[in-house]
Formats: structure tokens, C-alpha cells, sequence
């Protein structure tokens, strides 16, 4: 073959691998970023000038991964234009194989001798690392020890505390009540002129309004009056209990009452012990002077005598309980006053 022949097919080469490329469209830069070969030798293998390659051994090294990336069969087109291109087997290749072999038995060697440095100190790391978790697993649970214990320390101070609070509290609050029950309580004090019908008492002047409560165990005729005002007058049946308020001015309180052993009074929530415990039980007129209002005897008997005289003139229901005008100590005319002779119950 001439000279000129094998320029000619040597020229081939480059023409061929140029359009292989731009059939798949890529540019020298595309190429250069596919194969991390330099921009400058992909044109000097496309111009065929592998003199500007680094050497012999690079030149069928970057046309068959140039042909490769371009779609073309990167040992077939080495093979067919083997006589064209530089023989690897040089002086260069012979000296780059063998360098390539010593510096892969030097990354061995160098990797084999840290493995086994490793491998040495293996045990070392493992049992220092198991020590660490150790250390750190007691020391985690001495501050959660630490932290309950005192949680609980102030937990069971404030419940101390506070168990104490509510005591005093408590003492204080009933104390305080105690004390006012006893300060508010009315005090009656009873006059000497009692008899057996009626009964005086005298008490301090009311700082408040407050409550008489009639509660009668048998059928009971009542009159109540405050300051010769009536609140109440009328008949009360068989557990019909009833309360009239008594204001904080009222000087003077009279009550009648029809049936005395059978009835039970309250002022304030504290009994009024008109009968002396059952000793008269024909007690009907008790009068409660409030303050400076402070009557004799007589003049309270003919107080409630009056009051109950001049009530009597109303109608009342039969069988009712009621005081009578006719006697003169107004005595009511029941069948519990025709058993005054009686033992007492």
C-alpha cells in the first residue's frame, strides 16, 4: 500500500469518529464532560494529529473510549486501523505499566498495613467504647436518681406544707365561726316575777334581723306581736312548723302561745325554754324585751293578756287551741289545759 493510502485511511479515522458525533448530536464539550478526556485531544484525535496526545499509549486509550461514547465499536475500529495507529508496546507503555503496577502494590500494601493496624487495635476501641457506654449509663442514672429524689423531697414539703396550711386553716375557720355563733348567739336572761302562765325574759338590743321558729308536736293556737304589731295569728296543725322574722328594732316580742307543752320555740336557732323543761306546762304568754325596753312582770302580763283578749275576738277553727277571755289569768280552754292536774308527761 502507498503512502498516500495510508494517509488517506489514516484520515479516515477522525472523519469517522467526527460523524459519529454529530449524528448523536454532541458537541467537543458534551464529549469532553462524557469521557474527562481534554477538550484539545479530542480534536487532535478528530485532525489525527496524535502527536499532540501525552504519548502512544493514550492514543488508542482515547480513541476507544471516543468511539465507545459515540456508539461506534471502540475494539473493531482499533482493529481495523491497527497498521495506522502507534504500537503501544514501547519503551512508554512498558514504563507506564510498570509504574501503574508498583503504585497499585504500594495503595495495597499501604491499605493491607492500616487493616491490619486496625485490626491490632480492634479490641482496644471495643472494649474502651464499652467502658464509655458504661460510665455514661451510671452517670445518667445517678442524675435521674438525683432528680427524683429531690422531686420528691419537695413534693412531700409542699404536701407537708401545705397539709399544715389547711389545719391552721381549718382551726382558724372553725374558731372563727365559733366565735361568731357565740358573739351573734341572743342571751336570754328570764326576770324573777315568773308564774305559771307566764314568763319574761330580757335580752340585748338585735344587731340583725333574725328568726322566731315555732315547731309544734300537736295541733296549736299562735299569736306573735313586735312592738304591738301583729306577725303572726293563727292555727298551726300537727308538725306544721313555721317561722315569722323578727327586725333587728324591735324592742318588745310577745308570744302566745295555745298549747305549750306540745310546742317549741327558736329565736335565732337557739330554744327558748318558756316551760322550764316541762315544769309549766301551761306557760302561754312569753315576753322578750329587747335593749332598755324592760317591763315588770305585771305590766308584761297584762301586755300578753290584752293581746290575747283582743285576738280572741277573731274566728277561729274548732278544736283549736285558744287562749279564753272569760278567765282571768287566760287560760286556754283545751283539752290539754283540763289536764293540768295531770302528771306530766
Amino acid at each position: 500500500m502507498s503512502e498516500n493510502e495510508n494517509d488517506q485511511k489514516r484520515l479516515e479515522i477522525g472523519k469517522i469518529l467526527r460523524k459519529a458525533r454529530e449524528e448523536k448530536g454532541y458537541t467537543l464539550d458534551d464529549l469532553q464532560q462524557m469521557t474527562k478526556i481534554q477538550k484539545r485531544y479530542l480534536i487532535a484525535i478528530e485532525d489525527e494529529n496524535f502527536d499532540e496526545l501525552p504519548g502512544d499509549f493514550y492514543v488508542r486509550a482515547f480513541i476507544k473510549q471516543y468511539a465507545n461514547t459515540v456508539g461506534l465499536d471502540g475494539n473493531e475500529l482499533l482493529q481495523k486501523y491497527d497498521d495506522q495507529l502507534p504500537q503501544t508496546k514501547t519503551e512508554e507503555y512498558s514504563d507506564h505499566l510498570a509504574q501503574a503496577v508498583e503504585t497499585r502494590a504500594n495503595q495495597r500494601k499501604t491499605v493491607s498495613g492500616s487493616v491490619d493496624k486496625v485490626r491490632n487495635y480492634m479490641p482496644t476501641i471495643i472494649i474502651a467504647c464499652v467502658i464509655v457506654l458504661v460510665l455514661a449509663a451510671i452517670w445518667i442514672t445517678a442524675i435521674a436518681r438525683n432528680h427524683r429524689d429531690s422531686s420528691t423531697r419537695i413534693d412531700n414539703s409542699s404536701v407537708s406544707v401545705s397539709g399544715e396550711s389547711r389545719k391552721k386553716a381549718a382551726t382558724s375557720a372553725k374558731k372563727a365561726s365559733t366565735k361568731q355563733s357565740k358573739s351573734t348567739a341572743i342571751k336570754l336572761q328570764e326576770a324573777p316575777n315568773r308564774n305559771d302562765t307566764s314568763v319574761t325574759y330580757t335580752a340585748s338590743q338585735l344587731t340583725k334581723d333574725t328568726t322566731l321558729q315555732i315547731e309544734p308536736s300537736d295541733r296549736s293556737w299562735m299569736q306573735v306581736r313586735a312592738n304591738n304589731n301583729d306577725l303572726l295569728n293563727k292555727t298551726l296543725n300537727n308538725n306544721e312548723k313555721t317561722s315569722v322574722k323578727i327586725s333587728r328594732d324591735t324592742t318588745s316580742l310577745v308570744i302566745t302561745v295555745g298549747n305549750a307543752r306540745a310546742t317549741k320555740l327558736k329565736l335565732g336557732n337557739q330554744e327558748i325554754y318558756f316551760t322550764n323543761n316541762g315544769r309549766y306546762q301551761n306557760t302561754r304568754n312569753v315576753t322578750i324585751n329587747f335593749g332598755n325596753a324592760q317591763t315588770s312582770s305585771s305590766s308584761a302580763s297584762q301586755s300578753a293578756n290584752s293581746s290575747s283578749q283582743a285576738s280572741s275576738s277573731s274566728a277561729r277553727p274548732n278544736n283549736a287551741t285558744q287562749p279564753s277571755a272569760a278567765n282571768n289569768n287566760s287560760r286556754p280552754q283545751t283539752s290539754a289545759s283540763q289536764q293540768n292536774n295531770q302528771p306530766t308527761r
